[in-house]
């Protein structure tokens, strides 16, 4: 799946998308616009990340993410996906693990899989990259404070309300990053 990233400019959402596309439209716009600071956010997280608009777009560069050059071979089958690693249990957990259909191996990737899939810890996710970018681009709006508790309080009607008034981009990603944040009871 290929990141996406989020840019404004003020508090107006000027582009959306993988990040080179992102930077390629805010490059072509302030060569022609007098926009004022563009702050651009990761979808996933919600944290801002820093472009430099003069060189070439290097989407691994500017993310972080390492290029498959600069990445260390791993031991398991690359080409799947699969990377091997280390797993300390009890006895008693290996033999459970071996007597599970498809053995130790596919046993511990359904329960990873399981546990991701679970509303607490996306939930958390979710909560984290709301913080993230309302920590960047709303900490001076206003019921600011009271939105971030009803946030960490799992309050989603309370948190709605508290951005209610808030410019319509930003209220919107917002509510994007925040759409898991809030489980059901």
């Amino acid at each position: 799946m290929t990141k996406t990233y989020t840019a404004f400019s003020g508090v107006k959402n000027v582009a959306r998308g993988p990040l080179d596309q992102v930077v390629s439209t805010i490059k072509d716009q302030l060569d022609s616009d007098d926009w004022p600071q563009v702050l651009i956010f990761d979808d996933a997280t919600g944290r801002q990340i820093d472009v430099d608009y003069h060189g070439p777009i290097n989407p691994k560069a500017e993310s972080g993410e390492q290029t498959e050059a600069a990445q260390p071979r791993r031991v398991g089958r690359p080409k799947l996906g699969v990377v091997s690693g280390e797993v300390t249990l009890l006895p008693r957990h290996w033999e459970w693990l071996k007597s599970q259909p498809g053995g130790a191996s596919v046993t511990l990737r359904k329960l990873v899989e399981d546990a991701r899939r679970g509303g607490a810890q996306q939930a958390k996710a979710s909560q984290e990259a709301t913080y993230h970018f309302m920590t960047s681009m709303a900490g001076n709006f206003p019921h600011y404070e009271e939105a971030l508790r009803e946030l960490y309080a799992g309050n989603q009607s309370a948190f709605h309300q508290h951005i209610e008034d808030w410019a319509v981009d930003v209220k919107k990603y917002m509510k994007e990053l925040s759409s898991t944040a809030f489980t059901e009871e």
